[in-house]
């Protein structure tokens, strides 16, 4: 433990993160407890990265709804840090290649610093693609089964968007880990629908199984019955424990209680389903990459004044795309969950790189003044039916 006075624990955690800097050592700065006027914004996660050949540091602000990157050089970076400690967060999480410190500022200003050694060299990527091999290890043997690498580990060249899709996923899936009511060490019960050749089933099974340790038991559902005997076939050659595949669809799989769902790549109505699925089954995640956004556009009235926009089709379809998850998102919030609506890495059925991530907790507003927001937006729009509303409203929830 470091000494406790509020200038000595300052200055030490400013001397701990500028040796970091100059060394190149920093793997993260997380900056947390936010007290700020902005009551959207939870907390900021600062990476070092290589922008145009020089080096730069990445500061993604995330919010409620939303997350927002911004890039600094190292002198901008420290001075900002400094302000941000000083003024708005309370808490920061140093990870360097040798050592965590953590910095803690009481209410009264007072702050305390804490470090400990870690055996792991951590290395800090400085690649604009962030954190690339971060959250997977590239050696595990269910990469090679399913051929993305080779059998010396190293990736086929005509997989690295898949192998940077699997990094992605399992990172915005670690982050919701971390954010929902869940806790690492109870087995974690996970179904992934239209979970085709599992690359990310896999990947969510190893993370949790041989990452986390946790005695965790995941489906994958698939409609093709081939695909799903293919899985099985490579989980049982890699006697991976706790991993099945399933012949089926969210529309006929019965609910029963489960802590993730997951569904990437369901077209149209499908998300739908898929979101009232896991609803109904009480999941504390809720990870959606919608498709095929058809059901509104034929029912949209366009107002007087956006007749001149709407008019054009592509536009009438972005639009009725965005309100479509744009009501998922709000029929979620209404229904007990944090909900944020990204970009993702875009599929290989498809273009779209859209995903919704919902996580158990309180939205910060009341379920009235949620519900008052979706009537208003079919109202505008002259909306009548979304099938994830119907669907609920069957099951006497939130609509």
């Amino acid at each position: 433990m470091m000494p406790n006075s509020k200038d000595d624990a300052r200055i030490a955690f400013r001397d701990r993160l500028v040796e970091s800097l100059d060394t190149a050592e920093m793997v993260k700065l997380l900056l947390s407890k936010y007290r700020g006027a902005d009551k959207e914004l939870q907390r900021i996660v600062i990476r070092p990265i290589n922008l145009r050949n020089e080096a730069a540091f990445s500061f993604v602000y995330s919010y409620k709804t939303r997350d927002i990157t911004k890039n600094f050089n190292q002198e901008e970076c420290l001075s900002i840090i400094e302000k941000l400690l000083t003024a708005d967060f309370k808490s920061a999480h140093l990870l360097t290649a040798h050592e965590e410190v953590q910095l803690d500022i009481s209410k009264k200003g007072k702050a305390a610093i804490h470090s400990h050694s870690i055996k792991r060299a951590a290395t800090a990527s400085r690649e604009h693609n962030r954190e690339k091999n971060r959250y997977v290890d590239i050696n595990r043997p269910f990469l090679t089964a399913l051929g993305v690498t080779d059998q010396q580990h190293k990736l086929i060249p005509a997989m690295s968007r898949k192998w940077k899709q699997i990094n992605k996923f399992v990172e915005v899936f670690s982050q919701a880990l971390e954010q929902s009511p869940l806790t690492k060490d109870q087995g974690l019960q996970v179904v992934d629908f239209g979970s085709g050749k599992g690359y990310l089933t896999f990947a969510i099974h190893d993370h949790l199984r041989h990452g986390l340790h946790n005695d965790a038991q995941i489906v994958g559902v698939e409609l093709r019955e081939h695909l799903a005997q293919l899985c099985n076939d490579a989980a049982g050659q890699l006697e991976d424990k706790g991993l099945s595949f399933v012949c089926g669809d969210v529309k006929t799989h019965a609910p029963v209680h489960i802590d993730v769902m997951i569904a990437l790549h369901a077209c149209d109505t499908a998300t739908d389903y898929a979101i009232n699925y896991g609803i109904q089954a009480d999941a504390a995640i809720i990870m959606c990459s919608p498709c095929c956004h058809k059901q509104l556009r034929p029912q949209m009235k366009s107002p007087d004044l956006l007749k001149p926009l709407l008019k054009h089709g592509v536009h009438l379809g972005q639009e009725a795309e965005m309100i479509t998850d744009a009501l998922r998102g709000l029929l979620l919030e209404a229904n007990g969950y944090q909900t944020k609506i990204f970009e993702f890495v875009s599929l290989e059925h498809t273009n779209k790189n859209k995903m919704i991530l919902a996580v158990k907790g309180d939205c910060g507003r009341s379920k009235e003044e949620v519900l008052g927001e979706i009537s208003a937006i079919k109202g505008f729009y002259g909306i009548t039916d979304h099938c994830l509303e119907g669907l609920l409203a069957e099951r006497k929830f939130a609509v």
